[in-house]
């Protein structure tokens, strides 16, 4: 089976560069050091171009060089790379390889070089993910990246899991990031890749290790979990009772941590395809019941769940104005109706309800002419 190949991108194969025997060279590593935080526009100009040199002279040690002890030596990612394909690249001309790297000046050089050298030696679908914002600069960055990232996972790499072996490859990157990348990869690789230190640099990988989260100690938090979840989160009153791995604070209201939203990725279609959840500012009759109770798909019942909280959230936030749901939902009235609403789950189906007192009051669930035959319109 094919692979796709996240690896981490951290700068050494800049800072390896540096002559450390000339003396104008001396305070290179501790201005690289000082703004390996700062994107290209933030970069003094000097630093840029101490990162363009020592960006030219990696990128000729790698194309002219034809020692691949030498190219692993430079390179921390390549290093991890060769020790997968046994130091033969034409191993993994169908893999896709992804090389994550920091929203800065540094990390965007770094990964360039990586890339163009891969492509040259037939990787050719080598591409840069730069999750928005990630950078080491603060714990507030650091976290929104994560998130980012770990988005961008569950979007382009998850749906392809039946086709391919996926590997992260951490040998390179900064620490930071490797240790949140060590975790999740427990959840979406196959296998982490690291490489022992010394003159051999063999091979260490560890494979999928068989994670089960534990839903029974999070089925009483799901509702809140769920809420957290959205852009609005829940109040610090509401989320005392659930675990505080799983809470992030922003002053005004509680989302979910990184840690949070990795273990609730896990279990949320478990969680949320069951039973009806119930939710501020929705209630069912007994006609919505029943059309929930005649999905037979799991996946489906998840997706009208999870836009049923979202509803929910977005009525909690305005007080149970249901004017904020017009666009977000395309909620309408349906003409010459008895006051009956409807909005969108999908581009197909929809629900019909009746809005009372801040509350809407779900009634049926279905396609268009379903919900429409149902209500007698």
């Amino acid at each position: 089976m094919n692979r796709i190949v996240v690896s981490t991108i951290g700068t050494s194969l800049l800072t390896n560069q540096i002559n450390k025997k000339a003396t104008d060279e001396d305070n290179w590593y501790p201005k690289l050091r000082d703004t390996a935080q700062l994107s290209l526009d933030e970069t003094p100009q000097d630093v840029q171009e101490i990162i363009k040199t020592l960006g030219s002279r990696a990128t000729e040690k790698l194309t002219q060089s034809k020692n691949i002890g030498v190219i692993r030596s430079a390179s921390a990612e390549l290093n991890g790379i060769y020790g997968l394909y046994a130091e033969d690249l034409t191993r993994g001309v169908l893999d896709i390889h992804w090389l994550v790297a920091t929203d800065t000046a540094q990390g965007f050089a770094t990964a360039n070089i990586v890339q163009n050298f891969l492509q040259k030696n037939g990787l050719n679908n080598t591409n840069i993910q730069t999750p928005s914002g990630l950078s080491t600069a603060s714990t507030e960055a650091f976290a929104s990246g994560v998130d980012d990232l770990r988005d961008w996972i569950n979007r382009e790499i998850e749906p392809l899991r039946d086709q391919y072996r996926v590997y992260f490859n951490l040998v390179g990157g900064f620490k930071s990031l490797q240790g949140y990348l060590n975790t999740m990869g427990m959840f979406y690789a196959d296998e982490i890749i690291y490489i022992f230190e010394g003159k051999d640099s063999n091979l260490i990988t560890i494979p999928r290790l068989p994670i089960k989260i534990d839903t029974e100690q999070l089925e009483p938090h799901k509702v809140k979990l769920a809420l957290m979840d959205t852009d609005f989160g829940i109040s610090a009153e509401a989320a005392q009772d659930v675990p505080e791995a799983l809470v992030f604070d922003l002053g005004n209201k509680k989302i979910l941590s990184t840690w949070g939203k990795l273990i609730w990725d896990g279990c949320k279609v478990q969680l949320l395809s069951q039973e009806l959840v119930q939710l501020p500012h929705i209630q069912y009759n007994d006609t919505f019941r029943a059309d929930y109770n005649k999905i037979g798909n799991s996946k489906d019942r998840f997706n009208l769940q999870q836009e049923l909280i979202k509803v929910s959230a977005t009525l909690q936030a305005s007080n149970g104005d249901t004017s904020i749901l017009l666009s977000s939902f395309r909620y309408t009235r349906y003409q010459n109706s008895d006051q009956i609403d409807h909005f969108r789950i999908s581009q197909s189906m929809r629900v019909s309800c009746k809005s009372v007192n801040g509350n809407l009051i779900l009634r049926y669930y279905g396609t268009h002419n379903h919900v429409e035959r149902s209500e007698g319109l």
